[in-house]
């Protein structure tokens, strides 16, 4: 309990949340499934069906937009769960809320074949120490030129390689400063002295990029 124990008191400290959930903007969420594999706090991931219109084949975590059922962000996160993985509950202008969550060590996932091909768990550790990661170069909302993460992370168990990027490779990274404290091997945009401050100011200036963008193309 050491290891989740510790984990859970950094979370609580960068917990926002419904601070941001009156923006005027469409909700979706997803859930960051930890676990513990050997003693080694590890992520679940997913991988998205070729079936799916919307990025097929891509690495990320469970979860999608709000329903109107769903009473919170929370709510929404562990019904895409469900849905996707069988995990039972105990992305451009949407406001995607990353809920944390630590599930059962033994937990088998079973992925619906319509939204999930493949399920795997990384360890967190790797989205500050990679040993496959690269940079690439877009240009954001507001056309300036920005960098995105990108992983690409073998799972011996499964015999695959797995890219991790965009959002996802986002969220990861922020975790794992959340939790380990520690910074990454390689560039970010955080103040690691004021972590919670930063990242809030960055998440701001998008949306205020974003506002923008939307009143020039009125």
């Amino acid at each position: 309990e050491g290891i989740k124990g510790n984990a859970k008191l950094r979370l609580r400290e960068c917990d926002v949340g419904a601070k941001f959930s009156q923006l005027p903007l469409r909700k979706a969420s997803v859930l960051l499934p930890l676990l513990l594999r050997d003693g080694t706090l590890c992520l679940l991931l997913t991988v998205r069906s070729m079936q799916l219109r919307r990025s097929p084949g891509e690495v990320c975590f469970p979860g999608g937009k709000s329903e109107e059922t769903d009473k919170d962000e929370i709510d929404t996160a562990l019904r895409e769960a469900k849905e996707e993985v069988g995990l039972p509950p105990e992305k451009m202008n949407h406001l995607v809320t990353p809920v944390v969550g630590f599930i059962e060590d033994t937990f088998q996932a079973s992925p619906n074949p319509d939204e999930v091909s493949d399920v795997f768990v990384v360890p967190l550790e790797y989205f500050i120490k990679p040993l496959n990661y690269v940079a690439l170069p877009y240009k954001n909302s507001s056309g300036y030129l920005s960098w995105m993460h990108c992983f690409t992370y073998d799972d011996h168990e499964h015999k695959k390689s797995f890219k991790i990027w965009g959002l996802t490779a986002h969220f990861a990274v922020f975790l794992a400063i959340v939790i380990f404290r520690t910074k990454p091997t390689f560039e970010v945009d955080y103040d690691l002295d004021n972590l919670l401050t930063s990242a809030e100011d960055n998440f701001m200036n998008l949306y205020a990029s974003i506002n923008e963008r939307k009143k020039s193309s009125l």
